[in-house]
């Protein structure tokens, strides 16, 4: 499953996006940080590793519908591949 894992402070929300089995905690060991989304900016800042999302939705991982809402909107020029 891809999904959202919340890291930061309380109150200063910020969001790794990871490969993670579906029946882990959500902060739980994942297999593989695939971006980050910071909502706490104008606009809100979403980084991808699209190569690394394409893999892992090909092999069989579900993306949740927030990330895949947020993949859908990323601008091609937003993703960076760090």
């Amino acid at each position: 499953m891809i999904r959202l894992a919340r890291v930061g402070a309380r109150k200063q929300p910020y969001y790794r996006i990871v490969v993670i089995e579906k029946d882990r905690a959500r902060n739980g060991r994942s297999i593989e940080v695939v971006g980050t989304y910071n909502p706490r900016t104008e606009p809100a800042t979403v980084s991808l590793k699209r190569d690394r999302i394409d893999y892992w939705t090909g092999v069989g991982a579900q993306m949740s519908d927030i990330v895949a809402k947020l993949v859908k909107n990323a601008p091609a020029t937003e993703a960076v591949a760090a």
